[in-house]
């Protein structure tokens, strides 16, 4: 997937808004407020930072080789996936679905069953 592709694909969810709390470089997605997803808009090499709980965390970066520790966040929660052929499209959007879900088990009940 590319930038467009991701970003599209993230705001396809229920709730989720698109933001630049960091800088004009780094496209946040949020739902209820708080990170989804990270996706860097200045590198060369496209890629998305995902929540993530950390058992799988730490399994999904043995696995994979191109998913690492989150790139500047808390290595414990998040990975970062750098897009190449070792995962396929479906795989990644289970994994943005993943992130955005553990957000919203984390949000306040009133405001998850908005959702």
């Amino acid at each position: 997937m590319n930038i467009e592709e991701l970003h599209s694909y993230c705001l396809s969810l229920k709730g989720a808004e698109e933001t630049f709390p960091f800088d004009d470089t780094t496209l946040v997605m949020k739902v209820g407020g708080k990170m989804f997803a990270l996706i860097p808009l200045d590198t060369v090499e496209t890629s998305i930072s995902l929540k993530c709980d950390p058992e799988k965390a730490l399994q999904l970066r043995d696995e994979f080789p191109c998913v690492r520790p989150g790139y500047h966040l808390s290595k414990k929660h998040w990975n970062t996936v750098y897009m190449d052929s070792a995962i396929s499209e479906e795989l990644l959007k289970q994994w943005i679905v993943d992130s955005y879900e553990l957000v919203i088990a984390g949000l306040p009940k009133k405001q998850r069953a908005e959702l």
